[in-house]
């Protein structure tokens, strides 16, 4: 299984003058872990980091520190999230037939959750990883008044990994190129030209780390898993 990961943006809310993936973690990148879990992953044979020339050094340093077996392949990112996943469809090897696409930013990402999504490509042609709203959500308007409460049963909230067949993802971003769409995931290209998106059952901690709240968050739970880590193997 061929995965991208979007590793290209800035750390705006993080309030980080830098990209918030080379922020520390347990001592770590938060690329690292990302990185880790792929490592790990059994399905992931091939990985393409997609990112800024300005983090290239950076990146190239951590890969040797981390020591990984599988292929890394550095790709230019764009000014967006579409151009950089763009970019790296166009970098996929030739024989690339299914891809994953996984925000680096999402760093708590078990390499099960990984490789339970590379199994969903045998069945769906797309998909997200994604969760059950549990809270009730409010649509408001310009003034913030409430307009509608949508029904929960209903709602998911959106993660990552994406999962897509190559030859049908390249085409859409193609047609969202020439129709001057501008989405935030690549399963909404896939909606736009009415292809069918599955939802694949997604992870409560595999949270994006977009402020500093959310990283201290991502400490807790990556301290939990090494006591539980630590507890197994001296229970084994």
């Amino acid at each position: 299984m061929h995965l991208l990961i979007p590793a290209a943006g800035v750390g705006r809310r993080m309030g980080s003058d830098r990209n918030k993936l080379r922020l520390m973690l347990l001592g770590k990148p938060l690329l690292a872990w990302t990185l880790q879990a792929a490592e790990i992953a059994a399905s992931i044979t091939w990985i393409g980091l997609i990112g800024q020339q300005a983090d290239r050094p950076t990146w190239t340093a951590l890969i040797r520190d981390l020591q990984l077996s599988k292929p890394v392949m550095f790709i230019e990112g764009g000014q967006t999230r579409q151009e950089s996943v763009y970019n790296g469809l166009q970098a996929l090897p030739w024989e690339a037939e299914q891809v994953l696409i996984h925000d680096g930013a999402r760093c708590l990402a078990t390499p099960g959750l990984l490789d339970r999504c590379a199994d969903a490509l045998n069945h769906y042609q797309g998909f997200v990883a994604a969760i059950p709203v549990k809270d009730t959500i409010k649509v408001v308007d310009a003034n913030r008044q409430i307009q509608d409460t949508p029904d929960r049963s209903q709602l998911w909230a959106a993660q990552t990994p994406q999962g897509f067949h190559v030859t049908l993802l390249k085409d859409c971003h193609d047609k969202g190129r020439q129709q001057g769409w501008e989405v935030t995931d690549d399963a909404a290209l896939f909606e736009k030209v009415g292809l069918p998106v599955h939802i694949v059952l997604g992870e409560e901690t595999n949270l994006k780390v977009t402020t500093p709240e959310d990283l201290a968050i991502a400490e807790l739970i990556l301290q939990q898993r090494q006591k539980s880590s630590q507890t197994d193997g001296s229970e084994s």
